[in-house]
């Protein structure tokens, strides 16, 4: 497939890439620094500015699906700066044509205890909020899209560098916890259930999860 991906250097952007350039795809990589990525087969590296929605809409026009790793966790204002961007990515998608929005979401929207998520339980780490935040809004936007052919996809509680197994989990909006009582996964297997989605969608207009 030919598909764009924003955020391609970042922490799960990077991820995201290698998975979907392994299975053959073809990515046009939106990243604030093209210069960051190496030239390498497959990939056009161009220059974006993800709240620019009119030079956006025309970066994402001809491609198969758009996949968002967009993130505000760099600037001063995280909330503000996720909530605008996300706003920018939905109308720049809609605007251009592509019939698909993939967004790589956070866990904190996912319940702990029914009515309860984990984004609102007292230990939930302050450093994190605003981000958290932002990717909860992030899904409630999506979720008040009346035509966008969207996927939202959660990591569990901690997601970081491992192995690429392949064997995971997949749930809803309740956050998976493993049999060692760990909500986890690695960042190589969030990036397989991401791109499994983009090949064989399963989760249309919905939010899922992945874990342990």
């Amino acid at each position: 497939m030919n598909i764009v991906l924003i955020g391609a250097s970042g922490y799960v952007g990077s991820a995201l890439l290698e998975e979907a350039l392994a299975r053959g795809h073809q990515v046009t990589a939106l990243v604030g620094h093209p210069e960051k990525l190496a030239n390498r087969p497959n990939v056009a590296a161009l220059k974006t500015d993800a709240l620019d929605t009119g030079a956006l809409s025309g970066q994402l026009r001809g491609h198969d699906a758009v996949i968002s790793a967009f993130s505000g966790h760099a600037q001063a204002d995280v909330y503000g700066y996720y909530v605008r961007g996300m706003r920018s990515i939905i109308a720049a998608t809609k605007a251009s044509g592509v019939p698909r929005l993939l967004v790589v979401g956070g866990a904190a929207s996912l319940e702990v205890a029914p009515g309860v998520q984990l984004l609102d339980t007292p230990e939930f780490p302050a450093q994190w909020k605003e981000t958290a935040a932002g990717a909860r809004e992030a899904l409630n936007l999506l979720r008040a899209e009346p035509q966008l052919d969207w996927t939202f996809l959660s990591p569990s509680a901690h997601l970081e560098p491992g192995a690429r197994s392949g064997q995971f989990r997949l749930g809803g909006d309740q956050l998976l916890i493993g049999a060692d009582g760990q909500s986890r996964i690695s960042l190589q297997d969030y990036a397989v259930a991401m791109i499994d989605e983009l090949e064989k969608p399963a989760h249309s207009r919905q939010r899922f999860t992945v874990g342990y």
